[in-house]
């Protein structure tokens, strides 16, 4: 799907917590985007994505459960978040559950609300049966307007919700901003996962690139449990920013949400082109930092070393070079991968991260013309031929590139099989050292060509 780049009609969910705006928020976006659990709390950063409501394309928000709480606090910086949201939104949908009846935190937010100067749509979640409709007439106590019984598990009542929702937008020909964006004719952003282990840096890091508090940060270590995205554009174009949960051993993952945050974080490095690996360099590089790398690897996607922290180092080159040397001997297809270092916190080197995810995006969708890829190749087997198998020398013919994101590569020959792994890792060095591919992923496939000259068997 195109993005515009033009504004659409902004739909904030809000709430208190454990309501069901995140059940909600899949509901109206028509499939899963948001972690979703009975534990209350689970949200902590707002989520956003741009769908078609009926015949409307508009960017809904999902946010963190409003609660009383000092704003030094998680909670506390978790509502501050959730306002940010509201006063962003063009229609508040003020989520409450009808089960529990009339809240005391729900009517103080109600209150807070209605001098906001927004559409609000309250909609009154669990309200399956009778007994919800029943309960959902005495939220007309809020003094919000109609209340709209709703069940975003089951999907009953949604469909006036929309209708609600929709009648509080502009008309589409009187603003020309919220044109159809399927058919804006603009570059697709640059889709980049920011990963690493919990409290390396990456929400604040997001946040600096940004220019803004928009994911929360604390000391506190696994804050961020949903995968986030924002958009950034720059004069180099723009740039879909995923903010990712922290990933820990496997082993100490024992809780179902832990699970589920994992599995959101694992399932944005998949989704990306470019991934940023954010390594606390005042800790060094852990082993849980290389098992991110080989994912990473594994998955063909480009990668740059972000190294946060760095304003607080001493020997800063040596930490540098241990921390690039450690990564590189761990994992070969890695060989000169970009390494920036910076401090998230105050902002110094952020610059430079940038320019070098797009260099590295550049190479991970390199073509190399054939005929230079051919006459390296002919140079490479001359320089050190492929060896001897069983008493007979292996055949290598010829070489193409198949495709790119990452370099992929056929050798066409006979016994291309039995090819030996240093023998390949010869190849890949030489492909990387000649085209200038550092840092990325580069595949080979072997594949035995027949004769053309020899004599066909007789059945």
């Amino acid at each position: 799907m195109a993005l515009s780049t033009k504004s659409l009609p902004v739909i904030v969910i809000a709430g208190r917590p454990n309501v069901g705006k995140s059940t909600l928020f899949n509901r109206l976006a028509g499939r899963r985007y948001a972690i979703v659990n009975d534990q209350p709390g689970v949200t902590r950063d707002r989520k956003s994505v741009d769908i078609e409501l009926r015949y409307r394309n508009v960017t809904l928000v999902d946010t963190a459960g409003w609660e009383e709480d000092d704003p030094q606090t998680v909670f506390g910086r978790m509502r501050q978040s959730s306002e940010s949201a509201v006063a962003s939104a063009d229609v508040v949908i003020f989520c409450v559950d009808a089960r529990s009846g009339i809240n005391p935190v729900d009517e103080h937010f109600a209150q807070w609300l209605r001098k906001q100067g927004k559409h609000i749509i309250l909609a009154v979640n669990k309200a399956e049966g009778n007994a919800g409709n029943i309960a959902a007439l005495e939220m007309y106590s809020f003094g919000l307007g109609e209340p709209y019984p709703v069940s975003a598990e089951h999907g009953n009542g949604i469909g006036d919700l929309i209708e609600a929702v929709l009648d509080c937008l502009p008309n589409e020909e009187e603003n020309d901003e919220f044109e159809d964006f399927e058919n804006e004719n603009v570059d697709r952003p640059l889709k980049l996962a920011i990963v690493g282990r919990p409290n390396a840096g990456k929400s604040t890091l997001v946040n600096q690139l940004l220019g803004e508090q928009r994911v929360i940060t604390g000391p506190e270590a696994g804050l961020t449990r949903d995968s986030i995205s924002v958009f950034l554009r720059d004069e180099e174009g723009e740039v879909e920013l995923v903010d990712t949960a922290g990933l820990r051993r496997k082993a100490r993952i024992d809780e179902t949400l832990e699970k589920m945050s994992v599995s959101a974080s694992l399932e944005a490095l998949k989704m990306a082109e470019v991934v940023v690996l954010v390594i606390d360099a005042e800790l060094g590089v852990h082993e849980q930092d290389l098992q991110i790398a080989r994912l990473i690897e594994r998955e063909g996607r480009c990668c740059v070393l972000a190294l946060n922290k760095w304003d607080i180092l001493e020997d800063r080159e040596a930490v540098r070079q241990a921390i690039k040397d450690r990564i590189e001997i761990s994992l070969t297809q890695m060989n000169g991968i970009a390494v920036v270092s910076f401090s998230a916190l105050t902002g110094r080197g952020i610059h430079k991260l940038l320019p070098a995810v797009r260099r590295a995006y550049a190479i991970w969708n390199k073509r190399v013309p054939t005929g230079a890829l051919n006459r390296w190749f002919e140079e490479a087997i001359t320089r050190h031929s492929p060896p001897m198998i069983e008493g007979r020398r292996l055949k290598i013919r010829y070489i193409t590139q198949i495709k790119a994101r990452p370099p992929t590569f056929v050798l066409f020959g006979t016994r291309t099989s039995k090819i030996p792994m240093d023998y390949q890792r010869y190849l890949v060095n030489g492909l990387r050292a000649t085209f200038d591919m550092p840092g990325t992923p580069i595949r080979l496939q072997f594949r035995d060509s027949k004769n053309p000259y020899a004599t066909p068997s007789k059945d």
